[in-house]
């Protein structure tokens, strides 16, 4: 797997992400939606750039211009419901893409040492044999979800190229994709932080994405 992390060279990324983590702005539930969306956008930008182009002849008023245009055919999936800002923010570039929608939840107790599973409740996508799949979900802590939810993809096809997109990501979950992901796949991530805490929240992270941008839900 290769893994590309956008901060590593400095950008207006910085901002966006201080924007999300500073316990005095992020509870601007536009704002932190508004950030998560703009990233997206980055992300989708940087993902453009491994596309397969065909040069194509556009008309224009005053004559013709050979163009270089994207031929893969995409689809841009996110995990309900923290993703969907991110897959705003991508579907505004790819903005011919198909989407899909994956729910995946913790559920207390199970046989995992950290005290919870990750379980799969719905999945809508369309077909996704032979195209590029771009999973999306702001936060990647353990690797779980993200690996549930693109094993449940798969029921609907064999991606010929999967990117994996995430905001901030832990260390332990960079590992976990690594491990067992495709090795031909992508992980693309806009900040990287070491540890996890006792309850698997990234450290220093953020908190919960799906709270900030849509309000706290009820248990």
């Amino acid at each position: 797997m290769k893994i590309v992390n956008l901060s590593e060279q400095n950008s207006l990324i910085n901002r966006f992400i201080a924007e999300m983590r500073d316990v005095n702005i992020h509870n601007d539930s536009m704002r932190f939606r508004s950030n998560a969306r703009r990233l997206g956008e980055i992300m989708a930008y940087e993902i453009s750039k491994t596309l397969d182009y065909t040069e194509k002849r556009v008309t224009t008023p005053l004559g013709t211009k050979d163009m270089y245009l994207p031929t893969e055919e995409v689809v841009v999936a996110t995990i309900l419901r923290a993703g969907l800002p991110m897959q705003s923010g991508l579907t505004n570039y790819f903005d011919k893409a198909d989407n899909a929608f994956v729910s995946a939840y913790r559920k207390e107790g199970g046989d995992s040492k950290l005290g919870f599973d990750v379980h799969i409740e719905y999945l809508a996508s369309p077909s996704l044999e032979g195209r590029t799949l771009i999973l999306a979900d702001p936060m990647l802590a353990t690797g779980s979800s993200m690996m549930l939810a693109y094993n449940a993809l798969l029921t609907k096809g064999q991606p010929a190229t999967t990117h994996f997109a995430a905001i901030i990501a832990s260390q332990q979950g960079v590992d976990m994709l690594a491990k067992h992901a495709p090795e031909d796949s992508t992980l693309w991530i806009t900040a990287l932080d070491e540890k996890l805490n006792e309850h698997a929240y990234i450290v220093p992270g953020l908190g919960d994405a799906g709270d900030l941008s849509f309000g706290t839900k009820m248990d």
